[in-house]
């Protein structure tokens, strides 16, 4: 299975490609050729007759961005169906290592850090929290994975993504390790959050002071838990 933020971050790529193409009819074939689906199948997801698709794809009909969407997404069911090969190897090519992340968001609004302490059940491990600053989403990476799995120039790209966003870091044991890597990586979170850590230690606390960057302790039940708090954010 892969991650929700992931089939929907390729679905944005493909929906994008298709509503800034000259012709987005070609465009529209082309990726339906890539998910080696026929006029028959898309139509039939869709719920409209084959002919509809074949006049968009000619050029004969102008899709709107709604039309995209429900393209778009039913060429995605079908590959669900299918086990999501295509949809999977076009992660990785579009997003590469960000495909590690356990879930990645992007708010339709500026969410504040006060916000986001309350949604996390969390407490401040520092002094640099500043409740009225914001961030624009949400990226979530699993601890031990990050340190074993990654090298330095992967956490860097997952760093990169990361940009007034909020990092959360699961399965903490004493929150050095995570914090370690924020202070030699080049690119740095605005707000880190780290799930109910086994024991901090004091040097966890001492680079977050250094580094200027906020840090909350987050006691939510579970990791489904935390990013259902954090996605609920975006509707209010």
């Amino acid at each position: 299975m892969l991650p929700p933020f992931v089939i929907q971050e390729v679905a944005k790529r493909i929906a994008g490609e298709i509503a800034l193409a000259d012709e987005p009819g070609r465009a529209m074939k082309k990726w339906r050729e890539i998910f080696e689906v026929t006029q028959t199948e898309v139509s039939k997801v869709m719920s409209v007759a084959p002919s509809v698709i074949s006049d968009y794809e000619k050029g004969k009909r102008v899709p709107g961005s709604k039309f995209i969407k429900r393209y778009v997404n039913a060429l995605l069911e079908i590959d669900h169906m299918r086990g999501w090969r295509v949809t999977r190897l076009l992660a990785q090519r579009f997003f590469g290592i960000s495909a590690q992340a356990i879930d990645l968001w992007e708010y339709k609004r500026a969410v504040t850090f006060e916000e986001i302490l309350t949604a996390t059940k969390g407490y401040l491990l520092n002094s640099t929290f500043k409740p009225t600053e914001t961030v624009y989403g949400y990226l979530v990476m699993d601890s031990l994975k990050t340190i074993e799995e990654l090298d330095a120039k992967d956490f860097t790209v997952l760093m990169g993504m990361s940009y007034k966003k909020v990092v959360v870091f699961t399965r903490v044991g004493t929150g050095r390790p995570p914090m370690v890597a924020i202070r030699v990586s080049y690119w740095k979170p605005s707000l880190v959050v780290l799930h109910k850590p086994v024991m901090l230690d004091r040097l966890s606390v001492r680079i977050a002071e250094k580094e200027g960057i906020p840090v909350i302790v987050s006691l939510a039940d579970s990791v489904s838990d935390l990013i259902d708090a954090l996605r609920s954010l975006d509707s209010r």
